[in-house]
């Protein structure tokens, strides 16, 4: 675990990531907060590219937890069969679409403790809609983002919610709307697990990780015959 990096590094990164990229967007595809709300459910221990595939057709037809309750348990469960842990999570988008219904009046609520009230949404997914559909600066904290915190100092922590504290705690405040979203994007194509890309990487030089990659050396054309290459 790297240590927590200072607040000129931290601000000079987040100025960096928001020059790349002024607004970064989540890859989830949703049309309103119920579909979104059930699209992060969807994707616990599955690609967002999976779950996108999944509800391109069962968005259509049912938006809304009334539209989904009509559909059902097995109707949801022919969308959704590709992915994983998929009978629960069906299970799941059921019942909380009927508590919205008898309690919330068909509509998705705006707090913290009332996403995390309903069945499969976490402290994580809460934190997505509460930032993507409420625009406040909730930060979701998964894979991606614990490995980035933890390897670059950006938010360090033992657990998520240790680096959901030290993001909320060291990135300056106006980037924290957006904190999220670059360090996901940043985790899931450039500072991936295995191989990290550090040569393409825009904070290279402020990363204190110490088993950085390097760029390949070129490889050295074969002679052909009759051919010198010397």
């Amino acid at each position: 675990m790297a240590k927590q990096l200072p607040y000129r590094t931290m601000h000079e990164i987040f100025t960096r990531f928001h020059a790349a990229e002024p607004e970064p967007k989540g890859e989830l595809n949703h049309v309103n907060a119920y579909t979104l709300v059930v699209a992060v459910a969807l994707s616990a221990q599955a690609t967002d590219a999976g779950v996108n595939k999944a509800t391109e057709k069962l968005f259509q037809i049912a938006d809304t937890p009334e539209k989904m309750l009509e559909l059902g348990e097995e109707g949801l469960i022919e969308h959704i069969k590709t992915i994983g842990l998929f009978r629960n999570k069906a299970k799941n988008v059921i019942k909380l679409s009927r508590i919205l219904v008898e309690d919330y009046g068909g509509e998705v609520p705006s707090s913290r403790a009332a996403l995390q009230s309903l069945p499969g949404v976490g402290r994580k997914t809460a934190n997505v809609v509460l930032n993507m559909w409420w625009h406040y600066p909730a930060q979701a904290v998964d894979t991606h983002i614990f490995r980035v915190g933890n390897r670059t100092g950006i938010a360090p922590g033992k657990d998520v919610d240790a680096v959901e504290r030290a993001i909320e705690d060291n990135v300056p405040a106006e980037f924290q709307l957006h904190a999220h979203h670059w360090l996901i994007l940043h985790g899931r194509y450039t500072c991936v697990a295995r191989k990290p890309k550090c040569p393409a990487c825009l904070i290279r030089d402020l990363c204190p990780f110490e088993e950085k990659t390097v760029e390949p050396a070129p490889k050295r054309p074969r002679a052909k015959k009759g051919q010198d290459l010397t």
